[in-house]
């Protein structure tokens, strides 16, 4: 059996969404494409932020909702050369078109890829190119001793 259950209210979440200290995660693995039934945000967490938050409800700006993607939670955990676009730091950069960039993913039909991704870099190597996926496999887990 499986359950879901939803007890945050929008207003809540909004709240929540503003807070300088509120870092964005998923809880995404690493399992492959099209197997077991995860949650839709396994898939879409950070574009569904962005679509929503941002775009269509204006509750946070796009470089507001940027940082909590990015430098603050490698801030949070201690990575010291990823999160920002520096010199000497590890190249992770998503491209998005921000007219496209939505979730799709669902309860029902949860393994869907998100749109409007345009480039995605781990490691300064091409992963999504020009929207399709390159087979590239340059990143790697990180462990306190390994960044």
């Amino acid at each position: 059996a499986r359950m879901r259950g939803f007890s945050l209210s929008e207003l809540d979440i909004e709240h929540i969404m503003r807070q300088e200290f509120t870092a964005t995660c998923s809880d995404a693995g690493t399992v492959a494409f099209g197997e077991g039934i995860p949650h839709p945000r396994y898939y879409g967490a950070f574009p569904r932020k962005i679509r929503r938050y941002v775009f269509e409800r204006g509750v946070i700006s796009l470089p507001f909702a940027i940082r909590s993607m990015t430098s603050l939670p490698a801030q949070i955990i201690g990575l010291r050369d990823r999160g920002l676009l520096r010199e000497g730091y590890w190249a992770d950069i998503t491209v998005f078109d921000p007219e496209k960039i939505a979730d799709r993913a669902t309860y029902t039909n949860p393994h869907q890829y998100a749109e409007g991704i345009l480039y995605v870099l781990v490691n300064g190597e091409l992963v999504v190119d020009g929207g399709k996926l390159t087979g590239k496999l340059p990143g790697r887990v990180l462990t306190p001793a390994r960044h």
